[in-house]
């Protein structure tokens, strides 16, 4: 198949429509003089998005995002109208520090998978008329630009459409075709342009014209304003409804949704670099000599020696972009297993922590004192009460003296390609420990606060052995463990005394979709609780538990500290006159 000339964007361009220079967004464009004149304005604008959209492909080989794409397959439903039937997931690093596209891929099916687009498989697999649509992480990664040599006026032609507010940016948006044969794997579609430094926020569309073995797919890429004047790629959604992926004559068709998440931009200052240059050398202080310095004893030293493999585990990870850093979610993580421990008069020392994975499977583990959730996991519980259940599995390992394997204290385990994080740093546990786990996490819960609301848990349980079998990837755990042990899902004893599950009720919410749980600040890895309010549903089709959704996000944009103190100084002294 023919592949298209891209390459990827750094900070683009939110197109602006102060057409005219000092032209007032509230009130009408002042008539122009002649047609020629209101032409080559927005030609200068045009001209204007396009540079700085070559700028920013430039600036954005900088960088070496995380990248994460998670695909679901659909099919038909009646009630529901399409559910998830097969999926597919790829995570690794984006560097283009070369000049060229390379995936450093953390999942073992991206390393197998080689090429550029999500197309079809070798020509000896075209010519036996037998192939099948593939899905290529390096693809969905592409689509983060237009066009990385000829996006000028030369090229395309453009056409304006609207002004229109996205989050707190205001944009121009803009029709943008290609000329006339201008070639292979060109855009065609719509961008959205901020009206300050005409950086493109949004762009809307595929790839043309068709060729003749292979597939464009339709996509949604945003970009966010990351730091002041700089706009790099965090989120794109692609989505078909009858993609044909058979041999010539074949009336095979595949629809699909995913999400492709982009974060892990900062990671010089990942992991606590910052740290060197905040030293501070206490002075020496009177001590009574009584007190006199004493080796650590047996017990002790066990601790601090385990101390050391956690720490060294979690800094490692954090370092691959794969940890968040410590933050207000984990407070509220560490107030359920607070909960559960006074409940239970457990009192674990040293004191347990929580920490939360970035990527999207559902899947949890303990390393030393610290239980770890993933995003994904956090996205789809619908309670405070099922994510209690979770973390009562985790909190049993610790009581059950199911410990942290201590190879991860030598310093040399730490030391190895990003890549490769997902084959070193491995926790899953034996199946019968995982049996263990579950029968002390039901004692728990039932001695907890969350006592009367385990129906609730149970529901998700239901749900999630619904979609077992259809989402493999969303519950391999890469980690530590899923939510399924020797394919069966954890604390099935939850399920006998819960409601029965219906799909069509729209009160009964058994599960929620990915992506809504948990905001992730694409820049520095930083999480935070979305606070969004809930809204009713009017379809059973609403519902959508653990299923990849559009990504809409709040657009807002970043101002230098000297620019706010200027802007602050203006509004006051209009404000005072």
């Amino acid at each position: 198949m023919r592949i298209p000339k891209l390459l990827f964007p750094a900070l683009v361009v939110c197109l602006s429509l102060t057409i005219m220079a000092g032209a007032d967004d509230a009130k009408p464009a002042a008539p122009q003089a002649n047609e020629n004149t209101a032409q080559t304005s927005f030609e200068q604008v045009v001209d204007r998005v396009t540079d700085r959209e070559h700028v920013n492909l430039q600036e954005l080989r900088k960088y070496s995002p995380v990248v994460e794409t998670y695909i679901q397959n659909l099919r038909p439903d009646p009630d529901l109208g399409a559910v998830p039937e097969k999926d597919t997931y790829f995570l690794g690093r984006l560097d283009m520090s070369t000049g060229t596209r390379v995936d450093r891929a953390y999942t073992e099916n991206a390393k197998k998978k080689k090429g550029f687009f999500a197309g079809f498989a070798s020509l000896f697999e075209k010519l036996s008329f037998t192939y099948d649509l593939k899905y290529l992480p390096l693809g969905f990664m592409q689509m983060v630009v237009m066009d990385d040599t000829s996006f000028d006026r030369a090229h395309y032609d453009f056409k304006f459409v609207r002004r229109e507010f996205l989050g707190d940016v205001r944009c121009l948006v803009v029709e943008v075709s290609p000329k006339s044969n201008s070639g292979l794997g060109r855009f065609i579609g719509r961008i959205w342009v901020e009206d300050q430094d005409y950086n493109i926020v949004r762009f809307n569309g595929s790839y043309t014209p068709k060729p003749q073995h292979g597939v464009y797919l339709h996509f949604d890429s945003w970009r966010l304003n990351m730091r002041p004047g700089l706009w790099l790629p965090a989120y794109v959604y692609s989505e078909e409804s009858n993609l044909k992926g058979g041999g010539i004559g074949s009336k095979k068709s595949v629809s699909f949704k995913s999400q492709t998440r982009f974060w892990g931009y900062d990671q010089a200052h990942i992991g606590r670099h910052d740290e060197f240059s905040t030293i501070v050398v206490d002075s020496p202080k009177v001590k009574d000599q009584s007190e006199k310095a004493q080796d650590a004893n047996p017990v002790q030293a066990q601790r601090a020696w385990e101390r050391l493999a956690e720490v060294n585990f979690l800094d490692r990870l954090e370092q691959a972009g794969l940890l968040a850093p410590e933050g207000e979610v984990d407070k509220v993580l560490e107030t359920v297993i607070n909960n559960l421990q006074v409940t239970n008069n457990l009192n674990i020392q040293p004191e347990v922590h929580a920490r939360v994975l970035l990527t999207a499977p559902l899947e949890s583990f303990t390393v030393g004192r610290t239980i770890v959730l993933s995003r994904g996991l956090i996205d789809v519980l619908p309670d405070e009460a099922t994510l209690a259940a979770v973390i009562a599995h985790e909190l049993a390992h610790l009581t059950l003296g199911h410990e942290l394997d201590t190879r991860f204290a030598f310093a040399d385990r730490m030391i190895f390609p990003d890549e490769e994080t997902l084959n070193r740093l491995n926790l899953g546990r034996e199946a019968h420990s995982e049996d263990e786990a579950d029968k002390k996490a039901v004692e728990y819960l039932r001695n907890s606060p969350y006592k009367d609301k385990l129906g609730n848990t149970g529901l998700f349980l239901q749900a999630l052995s619904l979609r077992q079998k259809d989402l493999p990837n969303l519950l391999q755990a890469h980690i530590g463990n899923g939510l399924q042990s020797a394919g069966s899902l954890r604390m099935r004893e939850l399920m006998e005394g819960a409601p029965q599950l219906q799909v069509r009720d729209l009160d009964q919410i058994a599960a929620l979709p990915l992506g809504g749980r948990i905001h992730l600040d694409a820049w520095s890895d930083k999480i935070e609780l979305n606070k969004a309010n809930r809204i009713p549903l009017v379809s059973p089709r609403e519902k959508m538990p653990f299923e990849v959704t559009p990504i809409f996000p709040y657009v807002t944009r970043l101002v230098a500290p000297d620019q706010a103190k200027v802007a602050a100084a203006a509004n006051n002294n209009g404000t005072t006159k």
